[in-house]
């Protein structure tokens, strides 16, 4: 039975999974609030003792970059520590990865019915891809093509610069300035990223806030899922302006990662935002910006671009994992 973990700043989903070959099926699956715990050692035991799960090999995909074994949470209190996991749950090893690399381990384990494809790309399209994803934070990873399979590996691109491209940009650039000095392209795609957004076009006053509206944010939950959803449904302006924006700003960084990765295979867009706003994300929008790159917009239009629906990528990425990992050993 293999242990598997989706761990992020909101959530940790962890799985049991048991192998048919290099086919895997979910046995059972758990979500627990990640603010309401103190670490992972501490779910962990509530998981195998309530679900009753003999673990024979364990993964975990984290939301943070992982060195020496070893992962702070980007927006989490918690430390990761492979090694401590592993005496836990009385293996010899586990596996630990940047949740992006652990979801590009489950591209390839994904049906048709997972994407939703934007741009169809080259009918022969091959070669490298990139993953991008949108949640609590900005996550990016590549699959390096080396003619025969693809090797997902991890970055932190989505610290990287946020790069306005036109002037109602600019402006809220400089919004953000004011209030966090620095922005990444994690302050704008993103959970809290559309908040951002939603507060620049209210404070500055380039869109109504509706009475409605405001007393809604008062009670809600979950103000960005709120903004969403109220766009979605077109209730309000500054909603579906807030999205217009989002989406567009998704779009030219998606650009920027299929020319950063030479993604000629493939651009995926993942994360439990995209996939509820799927229908935004098929507007021209989205499109337009990724192909917004000059003389490069040739290369980009032969990539196909697609949005992963399937949420659980990242387990099934992080499970993958160790199969893949069994069968290099078994070849080595």
């Amino acid at each position: 039975m293999i242990l598997a973990a989706d761990i992020g700043g909101t959530r940790t989903r962890l799985a049991a999974f048991e192998t048919e070959g290099n086919r895997l099926q979910c046995v059972v699956e758990k979500t627990y609030a990640s603010q309401e715990h103190s670490s992972l050692s501490e779910i962990l035991p509530k998981f195998i003792r309530s679900e009753g799960i003999p673990v024979h090999s364990a993964c975990f995909g984290v939301a943070g970059p992982v060195r020496s074994g070893k992962s702070k949470i980007s927006n989490l209190p918690w430390t990761i520590d492979a090694k401590e996991l592993a005496q836990q749950l009385k293996l010899t090893s586990v596996g630990l990865l940047n949740d992006l690399e652990a979801y590009a381990y489950g591209i390839d384990a994904l049906e048709s019915k997972d994407f939703v494809v934007l741009c169809e790309g080259a009918e022969d399209a091959e070669g490298n891809r990139a993953v991008i994803s949108a949640r609590t934070g900005l996550g990016v990873a590549g699959l390096y093509w080396d003619g025969f399979r693809h090797h997902p590996f991890a970055c932190e691109g989505g610290h990287a610069d946020f790069a306005p491209k036109d002037a109602l940009q600019v402006e809220l650039l400089a919004h953000l300035q004011k209030k966090f000095g620095r922005i990444s392209c994690e302050r704008v795609l993103s959970g809290p990223g559309i908040r951002n957004i939603y507060e620049f076009l209210r404070d500055e006053h380039k869109a109504e806030e509706p009475d409605w509206l405001r007393q809604e944010m008062v009670s809600a939950h979950d103000i960005p899922a709120l903004i969403s959803k109220t766009a979605l449904e077109g209730k309000a302006a500054i909603c579906e302006k807030t999205i217009e924006i989002f989406v567009s700003i998704f779009g030219a960084e998606a650009g920027n990662c299929a020319l950063n990765y030479m993604a000629t295979g493939g651009m995926f867009i993942g994360g439990i935002i995209a996939g509820k706003i799927v229908d935004k994300m098929k507007d021209r929008v989205f499109v337009q910006s990724f192909l917004d790159k000059g003389r490069m917009q040739g290369i980009l239009q032969d990539i196909p671009v697609k949005v992963v629906i399937n949420d659980d990528c990242g387990l099934i990425g992080a499970a993958r994992y160790t199969l893949v990992q069994k069968a290099f050993r078994r070849t080595a």
